[in-house]
């Protein structure tokens, strides 16, 4: 690594402190890792608001408290960004093993099985994650998926007006919503 790529490095890491420092208060989103304020400021947020809480709260999410269970985590994820979801499937049932109380291996399982249209496995997965995070918005969407792709618009609904209701600004699953509810409204006439 070279110098001036090292100053750089300096240089936007103070940037971003002394703008982050020297905003208004009520500019700034509490940093924060109680889950429940952070849920709570989550639907009271602006757009641009709940884009740093949803950050927060997916790394929030994503602390094991056991080295051994973030390794595992970090190279199923990896895995499944490399495309390899057997890979991503044993690191991630290693996980859900060795800390079956953690409900992002769960979640991040449900991905893999996803990923390799193997629907019922990763529905059972987010439904676990679910009873042990029943505030992860991306879990629920995920259930909204599996619901749409086996042709259950209706529970497809729920689920997404479910995450909604968590994470009010959350685009991938306002576009699901305003997809679905003609269809699901106009077949309950």
């Amino acid at each position: 690594m070279s110098i001036a790529s090292t100053n750089l490095k300096g240089i936007v890491a103070a940037t971003a402190l002394l703008v982050t420092f020297s905003l208004p208060l009520s500019a700034q989103t509490a940093d924060s890792r109680d889950e429940a304020e952070l849920l709570q400021q989550l639907s009271q947020a602006t757009p641009e608001q709940a884009v740093n809480i949803d950050r927060q709260l997916k790394a929030l999410w994503a602390q094991s408290g056991s080295a051994s269970a973030d390794l595992l985590l970090e190279r199923g994820r990896e895995a499944l960004d490399d495309g390899d979801a057997r890979a991503a499937i044993e690191h991630l049932t290693a996980l859900t093993d060795h800390a079956p109380q953690f409900a992002e291996g769960w979640h991040v399982r449900a991905s893999a099985f996803f990923g390799m249209d193997r629907f019922g496995m990763a529905a059972a997965d987010l439904e676990h994650a679910l009873t042990l995070n029943p505030n992860n918005y991306e879990a629920v969407y995920g259930l909204g998926l599996i619901f749409e792709i086996i042709d259950q618009p209706d529970k497809a609904l729920q689920a997404y007006e479910r995450a909604l209701a968590i994470h009010p600004h959350h685009e991938e699953v306002t576009n699901a919503v305003n997809r679905l509810k003609p269809r699901v409204e106009g077949s309950a006439l």
